[in-house]
């Protein structure tokens, strides 16, 4: 039976959310979240990177004491175990507040070294997962040197915003955690760990698998700050001693347990292994 009339225009199969949603259209958004970032970072004239880890839960210093003050004005009079331990907590907050302090001082001074090169290309850029915490205090720290930074923050089920301190058009949220860990990857030149938890080891693993395997350039520096934290979280000479890595290995590891140690091992590497290089030489 012949009807009358035309049928309404059927969209673009790229303007369908049902389709680019859709699982068979997996790879189109796998290719999105690798293409836009290139883009934007081309448009922004971003050479290279230098990326900061770190927990999202250590705070400043002054929303440490503040909430640890709030804790314990909530907890007179009540000397219950639940309250003991949440006065331990918040005092450990205060303590662990350092790291970001040191982490903001030294986003700043790298920051304010790294602008001294020019801005074609900006070199060594400062880059986090761009939410709270550690990696706040890399964003803030470029922020006040007035200087550019970047967050790759992931779509996670409890939402975490991205800081307020990220460059604008630098501020990407990926859906995928393997392309946000490409992306770290990609333009890094040096890893700079801070304490943290389970997705600090990830991130600072997967790094080092790529460093272990020459998939980056061995001139590529990763430093692990606060030695105090980390050597009782992982014993790094048991794993010599034990046979599961080498001693060649081990030394792919940079140590610093304060913000002048950790900046001269960063700007040292900078200028004697990548100064001269085209930031895009060593690309993964």
């Amino acid at each position: 039976m012949k009807r009358s009339g035309h049928l309404p225009q059927a969209p673009l199969a790229y303007q369908d959310p049902r389709f680019t949603e859709s699982k068979i259209a997996r790879p189109l958004r796998i290719l999105a979240e690798y293409i836009d970032p290139i883009d934007r970072l081309r448009r922004a004239g971003v050479g290279d990177t230098i990326v900061m880890f770190g927990s999202a839960r250590i705070r400043s210093r002054d929303a440490a004491t503040a909430h640890l003050k709030t804790v314990q004005r909530d907890a007179r009079g009540r000397k219950t175990a639940e309250w003991r331990a949440k006065i331990r907590a918040a005092r450990a907050n205060v303590n662990m507040s350092q790291y970001y302090e040191d982490a903001r001082e030294l986003s700043r001074r790298i920051t304010l070294w790294a602008m001294t090169l020019g801005p074609h290309p900006r070199r060594f850029v400062i880059c986090s997962g761009g939410g709270p915490g550690i990696m706040e205090a890399a964003n803030r720290g470029a922020a006040e040197a007035g200087g550019a930074s970047i967050g790759l923050s992931i779509q996670l089920p409890h939402e975490q915003m991205p800081n307020p301190y990220i460059t604008p058009e630098l501020n990407f949220c990926f859906h995928y955690f393997f392309m946000r860990k490409l992306w770290f990857a990609q333009m890094a030149k040096a890893l700079i760990v801070f304490p943290g938890g389970f997705g600090t080891m990830d991130e600072l693993w997967e790094m080092l698998t790529l460093l272990q395997t020459k998939k980056l350039p061995s001139r590529h520096l990763i430093v692990i700050y606060g030695r105090k934290y980390w050597d009782k979280v992982l014993n790094w000479r048991h794993m010599v001693n034990s046979g599961t890595i080498d001693q060649r290995e081990y030394d792919l590891l940079q140590f610093a347990d304060t913000v002048d140690e950790a900046f001269d091992r960063v700007r040292t590497r900078m200028e004697s292994d990548h100064l001269e290089l085209d930031p895009g030489e060593e690309r993964v």
